[in-house]
């Protein structure tokens, strides 16, 4: 009988230690899944704010859990659609000229028979109509090319090594990570989103410039039907594959990758209109609902969401003129690592169609009907010397407050970018982000190369300084 009892016990000591040793193979090895990753799944967390959304608070490093499994090796062939190079047309053609570019008017849509946007409807539909409801449904690209590896070392945003920690922001739930929730501490988290119509309203974030060069240029790309998306970034981290760790969206040129130079960018074929070889491109937005490249290691799990609409804008400086940009200029716009650097780069600006006037950091919370919008604002103060710089900012920089470029800058057309989306009802949408950003939307950022030809640049110019729309 004592050595029935004595059998017993040491059997339920090794069922102990091995429950154990699968508990903790579940919580390190699990592959996140993305309908448990869902911001709305963790009601622990609190309700959605109701505030505009301050910059986060950088990130206590001392937060810290075990990176993912980082041993998969990147898929590198995955298929470029290098597409036969278009004619340049005669920009002078009045009939190409656009109207200012508007998410919420109907006419400025994308057309259906433009060749850059085959089978690419872009109608936002009417932000107040009841019955355009967003599709949580919409299986708008089940396609994901990226294969989650990425290389030992870990680039920063900076092409500095990092060390790959993960933490919370110091204003975040904090959650604990047991083996029944995989994402608690993958973000985002329900305190990064808000009720668009709980922001404060201020000046309409679309508004024209209404005094120096008030013209507007519109380089239409269409919004990356052919699928061309890649985790690299030639700019910060040239001849680095995975060098982002996040999937990017391209429209422009065709070969964009992380081995890019102004020659192959030269020679390669492109999605905009009048020989724009420029490449224009941003962190994908995911359906986090939706089991989508599952197990990544860099925790960018959900559907990658095309966006309803992708509008390149060009527009000019509200103290007076604007100048010719060079060829192969290379510019960003946000900071990819704000949630931990803190605001000082950052320009994630947020808000829903029909409520342009309400500007947010946090993922927005449209009303049913309503689409989010992204807009990204490149610097537009050129040094006229370099067309890079080590940090990629210090080359071209923010116009001042008045609108005027700094002392020894001149003034360019600035490049603004406006991004619509249709997304899942509720807080279960996020940017692709490094995995130490957490998800957050302040991170929101943009990358740009110049590769227009002279002629379209000239155009460009004359557009924005004659205050026409183009």
């Amino acid at each position: 009988m004592i050595a029935s009892r004595r059998l017993a016990a040491a059997m339920s000591s090794l069922a102990l230690v091995a429950g154990g040793m699968v508990s903790a193979a579940v919580i390190t090895a699990a592959p996140a899944l993305a309908d448990h990753c869902d911001p709305a799944g963790h009601p622990a967390q609190g309700p959605p704010s109701q505030g505009g959304g301050a910059l986060a608070a950088p990130i206590d490093p001392r937060r810290t859990v075990t990176p993912r499994n980082t041993a998969s090796p990147r898929n590198t062939g995955a298929p470029r659609d290098q597409g036969v190079q278009q004619d340049p047309a005669d920009p002078r053609d009045p009939g190409d000229r656009q109207r200012p570019a508007d998410p919420q008017d109907p006419r400025d849509r994308q057309e259906p028979g433009d060749p850059a946007n085959t089978g690419d409807p872009q109608d936002p539909g009417n932000p107040r109509n009841p019955g355009s409801p967003q599709n949580p449904g919409d299986p708008q690209n089940p396609g994901d090319p990226r294969d989650p590896g990425r290389p030992e070392g870990r680039p920063s945003e900076s092409g500095q090594p990092g060390d790959g920690r993960r933490a919370r922001p110091t204003g975040s739930p904090s959650p604990s990570a047991t083996q029944d929730d995989d994402c608690a501490d993958l973000g985002p988290f329900v305190t990064d989103f808000v009720d668009i119509r709980g922001v404060q309203p201020g000046g309409d974030l679309l508004a024209g410039l209404t005094s120096g060069s008030r013209g507007t240029f519109v380089s239409r790309c269409g919004t990356n039907g052919n699928r061309h998306n890649n985790p690299d970034n030639f700019i910060v981290a040239p001849g680095v594959s995975n060098g982002a760790h996040h999937l990017h969206d391209y429209v422009g040129n065709l070969s964009t990758d992380a081995f890019s130079t102004d020659q192959s960018l030269a020679a390669a074929g492109t999605t905009c209109r009048f020989g724009d070889r420029s490449t224009y491109f941003w962190p994908v937005l995911r359906n986090r609902k939706v089991d989508a490249n599952l197990g990544d290691p860099d925790g960018n799990v959900g559907q990658v969401l095309r966006p309803r609409q992708a509008i390149m804008q060009f527009r000019g400086n509200a103290a007076g003129r604007v100048s010719e940009m060079p060829r192969f200029l290379r510019m960003i716009t946000g900071d990819a690592k704000a949630a931990t650097n803190g605001g000082a780069n950052a320009r994630a600006a947020w808000t829903c169609t029909g409520f342009t006037d309400r500007v947010t950091t946090k993922y927005p919370l449209c009303p049913r009907g309503s689409l989010v919008v992204r807009v990204l604002d490149f610097p537009s103060c050129w040094d006229g010397r370099n067309t890079d710089s080590a940090n990629h900012r210090t080359h071209v920089v923010f116009p001042g407050q008045g609108g005027g470029c700094p002392q020894g800058t001149r003034a360019i057309p600035q490049l603004r970018m406006i991004l619509t989306y249709s997304v899942p009802q509720g807080p279960s949408y996020a940017l692709d982000a490094f995995p130490e950003q957490l998800h957050n939307p302040v991170t929101d950022h943009a990358d740009f190369a110049n590769v227009m030809p002279d002629r379209l640049m000239s155009f460009v110019v004359g557009c924005v300084n004659r205050g026409r729309r183009c």
